[in-house]
């Protein structure tokens, strides 16, 4: 995990390919890296890819930063298939007789009319044990036909893997074939798919066709929620997902084995590589192999998701904690002007200033505390470029161990590879070696609205928390409809440990304003919105596909990083 970055990033994913290098090339230690596969949405806006960096990546980049086996797109055809399905019977139900809507749902196929096994499974959730078409009375077969969705409360969207502003909102139904059927949507990044978050929770595919039935796409008339399994589609998704389900094997440059698999929005869903991807790999590296795992932002947003979200899903313990943190992010955080993605640092950030360091400091400190909430020793991994002096090193990682770490270790990895990382490794595995009291932060049996109260003022330091009108009946309704023993999957800003991006170091005394609260049923996680919290980014004036190329003659792909 990291501390609270800048908005450039602070190496994550490089650590994690550095450290196991030095581990297995260096050490001669099993170890696997399991990473998130990156949303082309970055890669040709403003971050770039996300396959590491220097000489510590994994290889191909140019595969690892696009489509490499399709499981996005994957993704995005079994999420729009759904979204087409809702519209449609909507559609169907608003221009039909129950009986017309019988004959087509139930057709007549050579003399024989039957119901599909999924039309079966929702007679007997509706109470109804008839097997025999024929046989359903009419209150029945009205209460078969018709989902009575309230368009309203639709909340599965659209989703395609680009930056593209201009689908934020949009308008639906505007062909004369649409009969008037008009209402207001809107598409997200693939990634942001509620589908993406269960590829990253599954355990099986017998689990993922469970969850993938099981998500929650609008309400009835009545309130009730309308799931997927519902519209019949369950079986269709599990179909367009059966090889995404699989991790993608690749390496890093000195040869350590990496696992790619899904890549969660982390905001708002919980930002985390496969739980699967993670069991496979510690299959394989044996009793004493290590399984180095990121999470999405700082360790107040993917960490405390991966610990209360995914350990719940794998029933997996973590060992130590790698906290990432850069002199450059630290100097942001004593109080060093704004960084902006695209623009030239100022010179508080390519010169040495301990006292803006020693400031920022609070930061880390926070961080460090935010893991010990979890009972997981943690280690320091300082990333050093190559402006950081060595005194400022040196100030970093003494108040790093006088905070509460395990150890902190400078990483020079992006120029030396494995050998860079070495130390790092080292103290990884002697703090794998401490007494762990792994716990996690709440019980999933506290309501709702205390459990967001918990995670916002013991992880993020707020004061309090304050729901809106919507937010409380949100929350009112998903615990009257039995889902209020989820998880909580926060959706807030990566760049500050409060609501406000702007507001650096360690904030306090905030109060934590929840504008909005969402499900994600088959995921199995309910996410609050703190504040405006957008699912699709825009590209910037100058995007990264500005330098990207390919040479006709070598196929080469140019300008990905």
């Amino acid at each position: 995990a990291r501390i609270t970055p800048t908005p450039l990033g602070e190496g994550k994913s490089t650590v994690t390919v550095g450290l196991v290098q030095a581990l297995t090339a260096h050490l001669n230690i099993n170890s696997f890296a399991c990473l998130r596969q990156p949303s082309q949405g970055p890669t040709f806006g403003v971050k770039g890819g996300a396959a590491g960096g220097g000489y510590a990546q994994v290889i191909p980049m140019e595969e690892f930063n696009l489509h490499l086996t399709g499981d996005i797109h994957a993704i995005t055809a079994a999420n729009n298939l759904l979204a087409a399905a809702i519209d449609a019977r909507i559609l169907h139900e608003n221009t039909q007789s129950d009986k017309s809507l019988y004959n087509r749902l139930v057709p007549v196929v050579n003399g024989v009319r039957g119901f599909s096994a999924i039309q079966l499974a929702r007679l007997r959730r509706l109470g109804i044990n008839k097997t025999d078409p024929e046989t359903l009375t009419e209150e029945e077969m009205s209460k078969f036909v018709r989902l009575d969705i309230d368009p309203s409360t639709i909340t599965w969207q659209r989703v395609v893997d680009t930056n593209d502003r201009f689908l934020r909102k949009i308008t639906v139904g505007q062909a004369n074939t649409e009969k008037g059927f008009v209402r207001q949507a809107q598409f997200d990044i693939a990634v942001a798919s509620e589908i993406m978050a269960i590829l990253a929770l599954t355990t099986s595919l017998q689990d993922m066709k469970e969850r993938l039935g099981r998500m929650v796409v609008a309400n009835d008339k009545k309130g009730e929620p309308v799931t997927a399994e519902d519209l019949g589609v369950t079986g269709a998704l599990a179909v367009l997902m059966k090889d995404a389900i699989k991790p993608t094997l690749m390496q890093t440059l000195e040869g350590t084995p990496v696992f790619v698999h899904a890549g969660p929005f982390a905001n708002i869903a919980h930002g985390n590589s496969s739980v699967l991807a993670d069991k496979i790999a510690l299959k394989l590296v044996g009793e004493k192999g290590f399984v180095v795992t990121e999470a999405g932002f700082g360790a107040d947003i993917g960490m405390e998701k991966f610990f209360n979200i995914k350990c719940r899903a794998s029933g997996l313990v973590p060992s130590v904690v790698v906290l990432v943190a850069t002199v450059r992010a630290l100097k942001m955080h004593g109080g060093g002007p704004n960084v902006t993605a695209g623009a030239p640092l100022k010179k508080e950030y390519t010169e040495e200033n301990l006292q803006l360091v020693a400031d920022g400091c609070c930061n880390l400190q926070k961080q460090i505390q935010i893991t010990q909430l979890f009972g997981v020793p943690v280690v320091v991994a300082l990333n050093v470029f190559k402006t950081d002096s060595p005194a400022e090193v040196d100030l970093v990682c003494k108040i790093a161990k006088e905070s509460g770490a395990f150890d902190a270790v400078p990483c020079n990895h992006w120029s030396a590879g494995g050998r860079g990382a070495v130390k790092l490794a080292q103290a990884v595995e002697k703090a794998a070696n401490q007494k762990n009291s792994f716990k996690y932060l709440y019980s999933l049996e506290l309501p709702i609205v205390e459990k967001i109260r918990i995670i916002a003022q013991k992880v993020y330091g707020a004061q309090d928390i304050e729901l809106s009108p919507v937010a409380q009946s949100q929350v009112d309704r998903y615990t009257r409809q039995g889902f209020g023993n989820l998880p909580i999957c926060m959706a807030k800003t990566h760049l500050s440990l409060s609501h406000q991006p702007e507001r650096k170091g360690v904030p306090t005394g905030f109060i934590l304003p929840i504008s909005d609260v969402r499900a994600s049923i088959g995921a199995g996680f309910i996410y609050p919105l703190v504040g405006t919290m957008s699912t699709m980014p825009g590209l910037p004036t100058r995007p990264c596909f500005y330098d990207i190329d390919l040479d006709p003659v070598t196929e080469q792909v140019k300008g990905l990083f």
